[in-house]
Formats: C-alpha cells, sequence, structure tokens
C-alpha cells in the first residue's frame, strides 16, 4: 500500500490555523473557535507524522472532519477518508472539500463509491440496440438516464434525483463487476469507473465509504487486485460500524438471486452478441429449475437462523443440492465450448465457477471459525458464512500493514476506555484520546427515565409504553423520534398511539428512508417511528426534533445467528460475553440513538429510554457512565416543565 512520499504542504503551527483569528475564522463566515477541535487535529497529525495509529472519540459539535482534514492535508501523504454513512462522504466531498480548496488551492481529492453507484455506458447502450425494457415507467427512466448519460462526469447514481431507489433498470445497467470485461470493453476509455480510477490515482485525498474500502481490502487478497489506488493511511469516521461491515465483506453469500442473475445476464449476453447456442440456453433453463427446486427446499416464513444442521439437510437433499452445482458445472461447460466467444461469455463461465464453489463452501465447510446461516427476504433467499471474530484478520491485513490507521467517531468509548473497540478490531498499539464535546448536555438535555412500566420482555409492555410516548408526545408538541430495536413493536406502539394525537405519525416503511427524513423535516410537529436503521447518520437540527424515545435498551438481538456465534465463542474462551460483549455493544448503540437529538449549540430536548433496566440492573451503571451528562429524572412532571422552558 506504499506510494511515493510527496512533499508536504505549507505547515504553520496548527493553533495558527485553528485560532480564533487563524486561518479557518478568516475564510469561514460561521467559524468558531473549538479547544477540542485543535487538540484532535495535533493528535491526527502527531499520529500522521509518527506513523502512529490513533483512536479519538470526538463528542458531537467538536467539528472532528475538519479536525482530521487539515492534518491530512498538511502531511503530503495519499489518505483514504472511509465514512459509514453516504451522507457523510458527500458532505466531505462537497462541503469540506471546496472549502478546504480555498485554503490549499493545490489539494486533489476524489470521492469513490461502490460499483454499484455508476452507470455502465456499454450496458446502456447494449439496451438500446436491443429493447428489453419492461413497461413505460422503464422506458421514461431509460429516456432520463440517456439524456443525463450525455453529458454527465461522473455517472453517479446520485446525481439522478427522479430515479426512484426501487428502479428495475438501473440494476440492469450499472457497473457493478460481474459484467465488467475491463480493458477489453468497447467503453474503456469512456468509462465512469475507469475515469474515477484515474482520478483517484492523482488525488491526495480519497473520500470511501466502509461497504467500499472493505470490499477492497477483501479483494486485495484475489486475484482480482484491487479497487483503491495505493494508500499509506486510512481514516475511518464513523468507525464504530467497522466490525459488522467486514464480517459481510470477509464472508461469504449465495442467493436465489446470484443464480437468476446470471442466468438472465447469459441470456442476455447470448442475444446482444447474435451468438446461436441451443446448448447453452438448455443449460440455463435446467440450471433455473434447478434452482427453483433447490430453494424451494427453505421455509418461506421470513427471518434469519442458523444453518447448523447443514450435513443433516445434504443427507435429505443432496439430489436437489448436487443438481444445482451440476447445473453450474454444465453452464460452464457449454460457453465454454463456444467458438471465438467474446469476453462477456468467459466472464459469464467465472461467474458460473465462484458461485459453484461458493455453494460448496457455504454448505460444506467446516470451518471453526465461521457462522453458517440462512435468511429469507422478501421473495429472496441467501446462504451465509460470516467469519465470527474478525479481529485477526484486521489486525493482519489492515493495522499491521497501513503506516498510520485513524478511527473516530462520537460514539467509541465504553465506560470510559477504548478496550471493546480495541479487543473487537484486533488493535495492539496505539495511542487514544477522549475529546469531549462543547454542548451544555446539562442544560440542554434531560433525560427522563420513568420506572413504572413493567420489564420490556413481560407481555404488557407495549400498552404501557404506548400510554408513556403519547404523555412524552404531549409534552413535546410531537416533534419526535420515537426509535425500537424491533419492528414487530415499532408498528404495535405506533398502532396504540397514531389515533390519540394530532401530530401527523409518519411510520418507517411508509416511504423511502430519505424521503421519509424529508417529509419529517418539513411537517410541523411530525413523529417519526423507526429502527435501527434511523439510530445514526440522521442529523435534524433545530425544534423540529425536540424528542428521542428509545423504548429498550438496544442489546442485540441473542438468537441473530452471528451475535450468538460470538457469544458461544467468548463465553466458550472463559470470557464473559455479557459483559465483554453484549453490554458495550448496547452502550454504544444507546450512544448512537441519543446523539440525534443535541446537534447544535441551541439545541434542547428530552431523552427518554422506557427501559427501567437502566435503572434498576447494576449494569444500568455502565450505560450512564459512558452517556454525556445528561440531567436525569423519572418524573415526568420534570419533562412537562423543561419543555415549558424550552
Amino acid at each position: 500500500m506504499a506510494t511515493l512520499p510527496k512533499k508536504p504542504v505549507e505547515r504553520p503551527p496548527l493553533d495558527r490555523v485553528f485560532a480564533p483569528n487563524g486561518w479557518l475564522a478568516r475564510h469561514h463566515p460561521r467559524y468558531e473557535y473549538r479547544p477540542a477541535q485543535l487538540e484532535m487535529a495535533e493528535d491526527v497529525e502527531s499520529a500522521l507524522d509518527n506513523r502512529r495509529h490513533l483512536i479519538a472519540e470526538a463528542g458531537t459539535g467538536t467539528g472532528k472532519t475538519l479536525a482530521y482534514l487539515v492534518p491530512i492535508i498538511r502531511s503530503g501523504r495519499r489518505v483514504v477518508i472511509s465514512t459509514g454513512t453516504k451522507n457523510l462522504q458527500e458532505q466531505i466531498f462537497f462541503k469540506d472539500i471546496p472549502f478546504l480548496q480555498k485554503l490549499f488551492p493545490k489539494l486533489r481529492a476524489t470521492l469513490m463509491k461502490g460499483r454499484q453507484n455508476y452507470l455502465c455506458r456499454q450496458k446502456l447502450y447494449d439496451i438500446e440496440k436491443q429493447p428489453v425494457l419492461n413497461g413505460l415507467e422503464e422506458v421514461d427512466q431509460y429516456a432520463q438516464i440517456r439524456h443525463w448519460e450525455r453529458r454527465t462526469e461522473t455517472g453517479d447514481r446520485a446525481e439522478l434525483g427522479g430515479l426512484p431507489d426501487s428502479s428495475t433498470l438501473w440494476p440492469r445497467i450499472d457497473a457493478r463487476s460481474e459484467a465488467c470485461t475491463g480493458q477489453k470493453c468497447q467503453q474503456f476509455d469512456r468509462c465512469f469507473i475507469t475515469w474515477m480510477h484515474q482520478r483517484a490515482a492523482e488525488s491526495d485525498i480519497i473520500i470511501a465509504n466502509h461497504h467500499l474500502f472493505f470490499a477492497d481490502l477483501a479483494l486485495k487478497q484475489t486475484e482480482y487486485g484491487s479497487l483503491l489506488p495505493d494508500y499509506t493511511a486510512i481514516v475511518f469516521d464513523e468507525a464504530q460500524e467497522i466490525e459488522e461491515v467486514a464480517t459481510r465483506y470477509f464472508g461469504l453469500q449465495v442467493s436465489n438471486y446470484r443464480v437468476e442473475e446470471l442466468a438472465r445476464d447469459t441470456e442476455a449476453t447470448l442475444r446482444l452478441k447474435s451468438i446461436e447456442s441451443p446448448e447453452a440456453l438448455a443449460a440455463v433453463r435446467e440450471l433455473r429449475q434447478r434452482s427453483d427446486l433447490f430453494w424451494g427446499l427453505f421455509p418461506s416464513a421470513e427471518g434469519r437462523a442458523a444453518f447448523d444442521n447443514r450435513e443433516g439437510f445434504l443427507e435429505v437433499n443432496r439430489g436437489p443440492y448436487s443438481a444445482l452445482l451440476n447445473g453450474l458445472v454444465r453452464l460452464e461447460t457449454e460457453l465454454g465450448r463456444l467458438k471465438d466467444r467474446p469476453e462477456e461469455i468467459n466472464n459469464l463461465a467465472r461467474r458460473a465457477s465462484e458461485l459453484r464453489q461458493a455453494f460448496e463452501f457455504v454448505l460444506e465447510s467446516r470451518d471453526p471459525n465461521f457462522v453458517f446461516w440462512w435468511e429469507r427476504r422478501g421473495r429472496g433467499v441467501f446462504l451465509e458464512a460470516s467469519p465470527i471474530d474478525v479481529s485477526a484478520i484486521l489486525r493482519e491485513r489492515l493495522f499491521e500493514r497501513v503506516e498510520t490507521v485513524v478511527l473516530t467517531s462520537a460514539t467509541l468509548a465504553v465506560g470510559g476506555t477504548f478496550d471493546f473497540l480495541k479487543r473487537r478490531l484486533g488493535i495492539v498499539n496505539t495511542r487514544e484520546k477522549i475529546l469531549d464535546s462543547h454542548f451544555d448536555y446539562s442544560s440542554q438535555a434531560l433525560l427522563y427515565t420513568p420506572l413504572s412500566l413493567p420489564d420490556p420482555r413481560e407481555p404488557g409492555f407495549a400498552a404501557r409504553a404506548a400510554e408513556e410516548v403519547v404523555e412524552v408526545l404531549k409534552a413535546t408538541r410531537g416533534r419526535a423520534f420515537v426509535l425500537f430495536t424491533s419492528y414487530q413493536q415499532m408498528r404495535d406502539v405506533y398502532e396504540r398511539v397514531r389515533h390519540r394525537l394530532r401530530y401527523p405519525m409518519l411510520l418507517q416503511g411508509m416511504a423511502p428512508r430519505t424521503a421519509l427524513l424529508d417529509k419529517f423535516r418539513s411537517t410541523p410537529h411530525a413523529v417519526l417511528f423507526a429502527t435501527s436503521s434511523f439510530w445514526q447518520g440522521v442529523d435534524v437540527q433545530g425544534e423540529q426534533l425536540s424528542a428521542v424515545i428509545i423504548d429498550r435498551l438496544p442489546f442485540a438481538v441473542p438468537t441473530d445467528p452471528v451475535v450468538a456465534a460470538r457469544i458461544r465463542q467468548i463465553n466458550a474462551e472463559g470470557g464473559s460475553a455479557f459483559n465483554e460483549y453484549q453490554i458495550p455493544q448496547a452502550v454504544i448503540a444507546l450512544k448512537q440513538g441519543f446523539g440525534r437529538l443535541i446537534r447544535s449549540e441551541t439545541d434542547r430536548g428530552v431523552l427518554a429510554i422506557l427501559d427501567r433496566r437502566l435503572v434498576r440492573m447494576s449494569y444500568g451503571q455502565m450505560f450512564f457512565a459512558s452517556l454525556p451528562s445528561y440531567r436525569r429524572t423519572d418524573r415526568l412532571e420534570d419533562v412537562k416543565a423543561f419543555m415549558r422552558a424550552c
């Protein structure tokens, strides 16, 4: 990952950059001096200069983005910034970088997302040659995309504001790698992925996201090379998400969708290239039939479960499984027999081979470091193999190979230490820093912990929780997020509350996430009922959000296959999974949820947790020790008085 060092840019003392009358203050009309921001910038610069790792928890309002961007620019090194969300990724590229380019005119930065975010010109032109559009909606979308393709410089789907998230056309024309022929493609020199890589190779800063970064890190161990250019330092913002993203990309997944995509792409390529092959088409039909038979063996109810009985499953269903593998072998063979075959056909044969190998690993591997599980989601059935513990992988492939790794977020520490994070990610030698937010939480927020509710695990909890939600929403006049740890609880409480108040009620699932947030921001006194996807990466400033109500402590579901495997592993090694994994994970999740409320110095509001275990169980002290210094009460009257004073 080494790169040729560049000459560092001019480096006056950092306090001259961040001082009340420094560079940033002179060029940024809303700049506010924050001692913690300067302190973090000095720590990041020291880590970069000394080739050290750094963990820095920076409370909301610290200004951590500039605190790492300025030292990165001054270092003269190529650095990757990886974010947990595309929103933060785009904020850095479209807001922070242009501002800093006024101070550092030679600064070059590139935004990099996963390939599925970009248009493939060749696929777009292929559809034009042989129309396979479904319905008027796709015809309209095609016309919009074709017009946009002629003028876009990036091919990034985010520029297409009118294209719905549910578009069935986009997945057929995006630039994902399965069908990519690379340099043999007629459009290679005009390819948006090629252009992105060229820009990245000439840039000082690469702004990626965790999914792209770990896809690249996993790819580096294969014959396919890498997605990112060489770098010597990486900054992970929203670093609390790293373990889950790494678990996904160092695992394997097969699904009925992957089989169908292979079959569909084969038919489309044969048609597009005018290849007459009854044998290959017959192999596709046979593969589809065998796939339908195999996937029909799994329960029809939605959900996910451990696949602990794989041997028993194969004993009973060896026939359909072997038939599916043989169907993939036959397709690979028939494609390989085609004379003068184009590169697209070779790609399809390779995909058939790789898919067969993935099936064999997921269903037959006995690797004790993996947990095997299956999930049915809508029309999809997914078989997964996930590493139970990624710490050794990350230590070897990331922390021991990259000179400087900086991990930052507002939610990394548990009980004042980073022990949990270091243990889960395999970090050994690092500097550590906890930087307090400059917000006055004791006056800006009230933490309400009612004690009269039953335990959340008891049957009567939902009804009593709904009563409490109604009372809090009356006090705050709506303007609230009501967050849940399960969809069932969310829907239950929503149905109990929605007819009792006149405030506009929004429910996750009514519309896409972005549209729902826009609706909340633009609707006075709105209340949004949502689950875990709204616990982080959401920023609503001002009076529009005056309360965050959380139904229960956000412990990970212990029956989830990956969570259960981690619990078993920790306990089997003599540890206490509850204290070492479940409590710290829940603490970080709660910090994320509460972090939605106070986003600026003028924000005020109520945080309510309806789980009495926070107060009554001894482990609740670990939660309180990890949260900001909110005022606390268990009296509803205090909530009403606080909101009257806001």
